[in-house]
């Protein structure tokens, strides 16, 4: 997979460079979504499909980049460690550039709620993005874990980047069944069985789990296509539980607007004023 540059307001594609005779290119948008099982995957109207976004997707948020061409030779984004710390890691190693062009959001106007089992996620108007989670497992070794954080000051890359997808020790079985995860193994999530931690070296952050998710939030809420001003709320909630809340905001006009942002609302947007020294920690 390579990332590639792009002009403004070109937003986030993906190319499959291994298909032929169809449309290779995909949309980073919240309609172009057609699974959220475990992942988010989005598809074209010829088929062609790129499963696993969420992680890059935080990665460009969080770094503030807003155009971009992903090249990709198969039908998954690489795991790597489960986290987007490397994408963050390789985003400011190799620089950033602002275009000459002005930055656009979506601001939030009114509250919109859904429900999904005992699962639920909100937007609600805020000046800047903050993004507010509950988890609830069984599990001892993850238990109830809450955190808020704006995502405001480089927030996502120094808080929330590291933090790995996890998941019981049964549920690798089953991503491999569906073709997920093949590269991937104890050392790509953090590996739970009971109150035990099977994945080596332990947790990066006591609270990982709850970091993880927020991530995933990010990643799936870029699917907007583009940055938003609100607050998000999730309670137990995934990667369809916050697809169904963008479908929910856009299904109702007046639940947003797009903004041209000033520089005061530049200056709050995930990932402005990031330097390459900013880049996270390389894990043994």
């Amino acid at each position: 997979m390579t990332v590639h540059p792009a002009s403004a307001e070109y937003g986030i594609w993906f190319r499959r460079t291994d298909v032929e005779d169809v449309d290779p290119l995909i949309p980073a948008r919240w309609d172009a979504v057609d699974d959220t099982q475990l992942c988010t995957r989005i598809a074209n109207a010829d088929g062609v499909r790129v499963s696993t976004v969420e992680h890059i997707m935080a990665a460009l948020a969080g770094c503030g980049i807003h155009n971009a061409l992903i090249e990709i030779d198969g039908p998954e984004v690489p795991l790597l460690d489960g986290s987007s710390a490397q994408f963050v890691r390789a985003f400011l190693s190799r620089g950033l550039m602002s275009c000459n062009a002005p930055v656009y959001a979506i601001e939030i106007l009114k509250p919109v709620h859904v429900n999904v089992g005992e699962a639920c996620a909100s937007l609600e108007p805020a000046h800047s993005l903050t993004i507010d989670f509950h988890i609830d497992f069984t599990d001892a070794a993850i238990g109830r874990q809450d955190k808020s954080l704006n995502m405001a000051n480089g927030a996502f890359v120094h808080e929330l980047c590291d933090s790995r997808t996890f998941c019981r020790k049964a549920d690798i079985d089953a991503m491999r069944a569906r073709g997920l995860i093949v590269g991937g193994d104890i050392t790509s999530a953090v590996v739970v069985d009971g109150a035990d931690v099977v994945t080596p070296g332990g947790m990066r952050h006591a609270d990982e789990p709850v970091r993880h998710k927020m991530l995933d939030a990010l990643g799936d809420l870029y699917l907007a296509g583009a940055p938003l001003l609100g607050r998000y709320n999730g309670h137990r909630a995934g990667h369809g539980v916050t697809n169904q809340l963008l479908r929910a905001v856009f299904a109702d006009p007046s639940s947003y607007r797009i903004v041209k942002c000033d520089p005061n609302m530049e200056r709050d947007l995930p990932g402005n004023g990031l330097k390459a020294a900013d880049r996270p920690v390389v894990y043994a």
